[in-house]
C-alpha cells in the first residue's frame, strides 16, 4: 500500500495532471486531501491501473476525501502559454477550489510553480509512492477521459474514445487526412502532421 503522508503531521494535498502529452483536448489537474487513517490497497498511480480500476476508485476518492477539486485548462490556453505552464495553472486552479486549505502540497514530478503561501514538495513518480498524489492522478485521468469520450461524438474520425487525444497512429493519420479540430493543440498537432508525412 502507498504512503499516506510525507510530513506526518501537516494537512497535505496531492496534486497531479492528466493529458500533458496529448494532441487534443484540455489538460486536467486534480488536488486531493485524504483523511488521516485512509486506506485502500488498490490505490496506485493511475497509469498502472486498468480503466475499470480507475472508474471504481473515482467515487471512493470523491466520497472519502476531506476535499478534492478537478480543473481543466483548454487547448487555446495551452497554445498561448505552453503545456508545462498550462499544467501548473490547472494545478493552481484546483488548489484554489479546495474547501480546506492545505499546509503542504505534494506535487507529482520534478517541477512546479510555487503556490502563494503554501510550501510544496516535488516527488518524481510520486503517484506511485503517496496516496494523495495517486488519488489526484486518478481523478484527473478519469475526469479527462470522460470529457474526451463526450467530445469524441462530435469528431468520431479521430477515435478519441479509444486514444483520449494521445498521438496514436490512428489519431495522427486522421490529422494528416482531415486536418485539426477546434479541440486540437495547434502547437502540437502541426508538428505531428508534418512528422507523419515524413514518416510515410
Amino acid at each position: 500500500m502507498l504512503k499516506l503522508s510525507f510530513s506526518g503531521n501537516l494537512i497535505e494535498a496531492g496534486c497531479d495532471e492528466a493529458g500533458r502529452g496529448c494532441l487534443a483536448g484540455p489538460v486536467f489537474a486534480a488536488a486531493v486531501i485524504l483523511p488521516a487513517g485512509f486506506e485502500n490497497e488498490l490505490l496506485n498511480d493511475s497509469k498502472k491501473l486498468t480503466e475499470t480500476a480507475r472508474d471504481l476508485l473515482r467515487p471512493i476518492i470523491e466520497k472519502e476525501a476531506l476535499a478534492w477539486a478537478v480543473v481543466a485548462v483548454d487547448n487555446v490556453i495551452i497554445d498561448k502559454i505552453n503545456i508545462l505552464n498550462a499544467s501548473f495553472l490547472a494545478m493552481h486552479r484546483a488548489i484554489d477550489k479546495l474547501t480546506i486549505k492545505p499546509e503542504l502540497l505534494l506535487i507529482d514530478g520534478n517541477r512546479f510553480k510555487s503556490y502563494p503561501q503554501i510550501p510544496h514538495q516535488c516527488i518524481i513518480k510520486g503517484d506511485g509512492i503517496f496516496m494523495p498524489i495517486a488519488a489526484a492522478s486518478i481523478l484527473a485521468k478519469t475526469h479527462r477521459d470522460a470529457y474526451m469520450k463526450n467530445i469524441s461524438d462530435e469528431f468520431p474520425v479521430y477515435q478519441w474514445k479509444q486514444n483520449k487525444g494521445y498521438p496514436t497512429l490512428a489519431h495522427r493519420r486522421a490529422i494528416s487526412i482531415h486536418g485539426i479540430t477546434p479541440y486540437h493543440r495547434k502547437s502540437f498537432s502541426m508538428s505531428v502532421q508534418l512528422k507523419f508525412s515524413l514518416d510515410e
